[in-house]
């Protein structure tokens, strides 16, 4: 029995061919300067969830088959009688992936999810915060292989936020193209 730790694919590619290209590109000196993916957050607000309860629990077991780990309820932060909403009340589902997970489900997206979204044809790249962060959003929870189709009695969006350390958009766009975010207009291997 071999004593190797599993490692994610696109772990091992960040080490092996993303950290020397990038290094190349933008001229770092150290491998610590080369921006990495740190986290990826996804938050999904539920519609109708002050009404009925069960909708927050429905996409809590959702976003937990999605990505593999726990789902946390995310909370009202006041009050606002139009809406019918009071503090605290449950009103989305977040997950924040780090480490192993964090690779495995953005594989899984890019790999999977995304070729099965109607009509695709990339990703936009202007949705970068200014700081290294992109924020993606789905339309459909339904491009989840793990979510079964049959059981979905509302289809509903995620946003899903990948949190970098690069300091620029340039740098976070080169990070991201390079684990392979299918990004518009942009052939694979190609430059932007």
């Amino acid at each position: 029995m071999s004593t190797t730790k599993y490692s994610p694919r696109l772990a091992d590619k960040y080490k092996k061919e993303i950290i020397p290209a990038l290094q190349k590109r933008f001229g770092y000196k150290s491998v610590m300067e080369v921006p990495r993916l740190e986290k990826i957050c996804l938050n999904r607000g539920v519609n109708g969830a002050v009404n009925d309860k069960k909708l927050v629990d429905i996409a809590l077991d959702e976003m937990t088959m999605i990505t593999g780990q726990k789902a946390v309820s995310t909370m009202s932060k006041k009050d606002i009688s139009n809406f019918k909403l009071r503090k605290n009340m449950p009103i989305g589902a977040r997950v924040t992936l780090r480490g192993e997970k964090m690779y495995e489900f953005l594989d899984r997206l890019i790999a999977t999810a995304l070729p099965r979204v109607r009509d695709f044809k990339g990703i936009n790249d202007k949705s970068f915060d200014g700081r290294g962060n992109y924020t993606l959003g789905i339309t459909e929870q339904i491009i989840f292989p793990e979510v079964d189709i049959d059981k979905v009695n509302k289809i509903t969006g995620l946003d899903i936020t990948f949190v970098t350390t690069a300091d620029t958009n340039e740098e976070a766009f080169e990070l991201l193209k390079e684990l392979g975010m299918p990004f518009k207009g942009v052939k694979k291997g190609e430059e932007a």
